[in-house]
Parts: C-alpha cells; structure tokens; sequence
C-alpha cells in the first residue's frame, strides 16, 4: 500500500512559480513510476508529467513542456514539481500519482494522492 501526500499548492499570479511536493509512504517507492495529473474545473483529468524509477527519464504534456520539471528523491520518499512561467490555464486541482508498472501511469494509476489547489491569476 502507498500513500501518496501531495503539498504546495496556492494562489499565484501569471508568469510565477510554485513547487509541489508529494510525500509517499511505503518502502518501495523507488519501484514505483511517480507523475502528476490535473483537473481544471468543467474538464477531464489530464496527464501532467512522469518519471522513472531513477528519475533519469521524465515526460511531460506539451502544454507544460518547457515550464514544469519533474524530479524525485527516493531517500526523502518525494517527488517535487517545479512549476514556472505559470499561466492562467494551469489553474487545476494537481493530483499526484503513482504506479508500478506503466510509465505514464496510464488512465488509472495504483494509488492517487487528495489534489492539491493550484490557482494562477491574471
């Protein structure tokens, strides 16, 4: 079982940054595929970002290329998402997400975290 926490969401204005952190539990989080998904109101979920096991290899939406990082510390159990150039269509609630065996974690990864709040004013 894996528990995912998720952390630094807020209010911030267009062309700021932020960063997210998700707090795992469980001993095996290095053997997990780690990411993030959003979900803007009136709309779908959507794929943010992924990365690997070692955190050598990430992907990333295109709408975020260029502006979001994705990185992990396996010894801290977190994954952080940087989040610069921010703009108002980033505006969502950020969920993170973990999975054992599918990179992008696919449409239904194993384990979700609660979202966290992400508002960018113009």
């Amino acid at each position: 079982q894996v528990q995912l926490v998720e952390s630094g969401g807020g209010l911030v204005q267009a062309g700021g940054s932020l960063r997210l952190s998700c707090a795992a539990s469980g001993r095996t989080f290095s053997s997990y595929y780690m990411g993030w998904f959003r979900q803007a109101p009136g709309k779908e979920r959507e794929f943010v970002a992924a990365i690997s096991w070692s955190g050598g290899i990430t992907s990333y939406a295109d709408s975020v290329k260029g502006r979001f990082t994705l990185s992990r510390d396996n010894a801290k159990n977190t994954v952080y998402l940087q989040m610069n150039s921010l703009k108002p269509e980033d505006t969502a609630v950020y969920y993170c997400a973990a999975d054992r065996f599918q990179f992008r974690l696919g449409p239904t990864p194993d384990y979700w975290g609660q979202g966290t709040q992400v508002t960018v004013s113009s």
